[in-house]
């Protein structure tokens, strides 16, 4: 067996279809077929089962993928080793990044990591919490900045940052008169969410957990609707179709003061802040860096720290 065939098997335990594992190992779908059967035959035991468009792992499969994973860990851990005594800022470093935060810091983020570390170049990988995790298992990615809570899975985590939600409304609402809002507030609202997937789309239903009895109704058509992006959800707003929540630093920085409001690059969406009621704090996600317990650049990831404080997170909580 081959550590390629390995990294093909959980891909394909990942995706649960074979198309989009080959794509996601950047072979094409025959190749990665044929690779599997091989090591299925090798071992003489079905790790998958295959049905019309459908792929599950067999029990014995899945003791065989959690292993590979481990032993796909161990095998970047070798890279790791042969990387010591050398200059541990020298070389790409691989981030992971959730969808909703990936657009918001990112721009800035890359700005001063070029300026302050030049010799470490930075491969970014947008994706959901889940995919980013299993990528750090399997060292496909060095580190990853997600929002908790997230399942734990042993990984060392440095904290970065708290950050507000603020309630997105269209600017011709009779909330988009005041200078705040309550969650109760919102609980009439026909409320905007993100598509199954995202953590921030878990993060307003525990903000707001009644519209979670409409995602599998008639009534939930009515009471709410899902975007793929936030910024797709801005657009619904925008257009009248509801309200939502949305973490502060996707907020415009013009969108915030009344004197500019009418010029914002948001000039049909009111940005509120969320205050807190009975005693409720108001809502809020932490954003961490995350990566493996072996990762041996400690320095490259006190690095990526660095350059996240040197951006300007107006809104936020440095956690330092």
């Amino acid at each position: 067996m081959t550590l390629t065939e390995l990294k093909y098997i959980v891909a394909v335990a990942r995706e649960k279809h074979f198309g989009r594992a080959a794509e996601a190992c950047y072979v094409s779908q025959p190749t990665l077929s044929v690779a599997i059967k091989k090591l299925e035959e090798e071992l003489d035991v079905k790790i998958f089962e295959r049905s019309a468009g459908e792929v599950s792992v067999t029990p014995l499969g899945e003791s065989i993928v959690r292993q590979a994973q481990s032993v796909l860990e161990q095998a970047a851990e070798i890279k790791e080793i042969a990387k010591r005594g050398k200059d541990p800022l020298s070389g790409v470093l691989t981030l992971g990044v959730i969808y909703t935060i990936g657009p918001y810091l990112l721009p800035e983020l890359v700005r001063h990591s070029i300026k302050m570390t030049p010799q470490m170049p930075l491969m970014l990988q947008e994706n959901f919490t889940v995919k980013l995790l299993e990528m750090l298992r399997t060292g496909e990615i060095d580190c990853a900045i997600l929002a908790e809570p997230f399942p734990d899975t042993g990984l060392a985590m440095a904290p970065l940052y708290d950050e507000p939600f603020m309630a997105a409304v269209p600017n011709t609402h009779p909330l988009a008169q005041q200078e705040s809002v309550t969650t109760t507030e919102l609980k009439n609202e026909t409320m905007l969410l993100l598509g199954a997937g995202h953590c921030f789309r878990d993060h307003v239903l525990e903000v707001c957990p009644e519209f979670a009895r409409y995602a599998s109704n008639a009534e939930g058509i009515r009471r709410t609707f899902e975007g793929s992006s936030l910024e797709t959800i801005k657009h619904m707003v925008a257009a009248g179709m509801g309200v939502t929540l949305v973490p502060r630093l996707s907020v415009p920085a013009d969108a915030l003061t009344t004197q500019r409001r009418r010029t914002s690059d948001d000039p049909h969406i009111r940005y509120l802040p969320i205050r807190s009621e009975d005693g409720v704090p108001t809502p809020s996600r932490r954003v961490v860096l995350a990566w493996r317990r072996s990762f041996t650049r400690y320095e490259a990831i006190a690095a990526l720290r660095n350059a996240v404080y040197a951006c300007e997170l107006t809104g936020v909580q440095l956690l330092t």
